[in-house]
């Protein structure tokens, strides 16, 4: 059976041959790194329960720190999700974040970081969650793994079907509106799995801190493909 480990090794060893995931000029200057956590005081200022009041606050700092592109979040215990119940509350409440988030402007393309099939897609219409959300099947010198795409546009899952082909550097998708993706701020949720399990067409991004070592352990860090450097 294939490990985190194992994976982690193929894909250190061929991080600078994938393509960005999105336009790399995007990647590559004018970055801003979120945090979402306890540390940041300004996030608990916020009333989660006003559904734009999140989405005011990214995009306020992105136009602060003069950048066009945000990103973080991976293994980060986050405040944001009480704006929805699909998260829980309470010692039950799911909190700490899967994938990396990538936030841009709502159209942005998305590309595929290398050759791939789709597995699955699904729009997960629900408050706070994916949006219109795409899996992608991987095979990486004997190696397969899996990466999801979450809160896309609705156009995005036009013409797709199970076992379609993508080529590395294809465009696959676009980031979506606010009122598609979930509701959430146009951003890119992108997530690397192992072992995708019973899942068609989603696959949780969030888990509660209890089941932290579970779910790290079969989502391996993004970073490892999208190799920025902030």
């Amino acid at each position: 059976m294939k490990t985190k480990l194992d994976l982690i090794h193929i894909l250190t060893t061929n991080r600078t041959s994938f393509h960005p995931v999105i336009a790399d000029n995007l990647l590559t200057s004018g970055i801003h790194v979120f945090d979402f956590t306890e540390n940041n005081n300004d996030i608990k200022q916020i009333d989660l329960s006003d559904k734009m009041a999140y989405s005011r606050y990214v995009e306020n700092e992105l136009q602060k720190f003069g950048a066009q592109t945000g990103i973080g979040g991976y293994n980060e215990d986050r405040l944001i999700y009480k704006r929805s119940e699909l998260f829980g509350s309470g010692e039950e409440a799911r909190s700490v974040h899967l994938g990396l988030d990538i936030w841009s402007g709502q159209g942005t393309d998305i590309f595929t970081p290398l050759d791939a099939t789709v597995h699955s897609f699904r729009n997960n219409d629900n408050h706070g969650d994916y949006g219109p959300t795409i899996i992608l099947k991987h095979h990486l010198e004997g190696h397969v793994f899996y990466s999801l795409f979450g809160h896309l546009s609705a156009d995005s899952l036009i013409n797709l079907y199970e076992g379609k082909n993508f080529a590395k550097g294809d465009k696959i998708a676009r980031m979506g509106t606010y009122d598609e993706n979930g509701h959430w701020p146009p951003h890119l949720h992108f997530q690397l799995i192992i072992d995708m399990e019973d899942y068609t067409g989603d696959y949780p991004g969030v888990c509660k801190p209890a089941d932290r070592p579970y779910y790290l352990a079969n989502c391996p860090d993004p970073h490892l493909i999208m190799n920025i450097n902030y």
